[in-house]
């Protein structure tokens, strides 16, 4: 019985690097397991994490090197950590189909990009262009250019879930 809990446990872990690694990867443009600084905050979004701007920071000091940059050794381990623990729980589907329907005053069920873009930049933490960008170009209706942000919400927390 605890070899089968210990072989569990020893899967999830591995399932867990496995995101990490996976998610690291597609900002490790030169292939040297090493990312900007400045990548950290979608890295940590697309693993289905939310943090604060300031939470966001702390992660980043812990693991930042001198160099400006973020080695995936020191990640991993600090990564699997808020995974395992939960620590930056996705916001729930209904909060945000809510704070979309109130932007939408309107009710046409979607937005411009402009008008996205606009929401995006207020606020105590305003998104980077980066930021907007990434979004946009997964959130962005291609034959409509309209975000439906019915199916873009249920997009982001089936990412989440993954």
């Amino acid at each position: 019985m605890a070899d089968d809990q210990e072989r569990a446990g020893e899967t999830m872990v591995s399932e867990v690097h496995k995101r990490i690694h996976n998610a690291f990867q597609v900002f490790d443009h030169d292939l040297n397991k090493t990312v900007d600084v400045r990548e950290i905050g979608a890295i940590v979004r697309s693993l289905g994490c939310f943090p604060t701007e300031a939470e966001l920071l702390d992660v980043i000091d812990e693991v930042e090197e001198p160099t400006g940059l973020i080695c995936f050794e020191r990640f991993l381990p600090t990564m699997s950590k808020i995974l395992m623990e939960h620590k930056f729980p996705p916001i729930p589907e209904d909060m945000l189909l809510t704070a979309f329907e109130v932007l939408d005053q309107q009710k046409k069920g979607y937005m411009e990009p402009d008008e996205l873009t606009n929401y995006m930049r207020q606020g105590d933490e305003p998104f980077t262009q980066q930021e907007m960008e990434e979004m946009l170009s997964s959130a962005v209706d291609s034959d409509s250019n309209v975000v439906y942000y019915k199916d873009f919400v249920s997009m982001m927390i089936l990412d989440g879930e993954r």
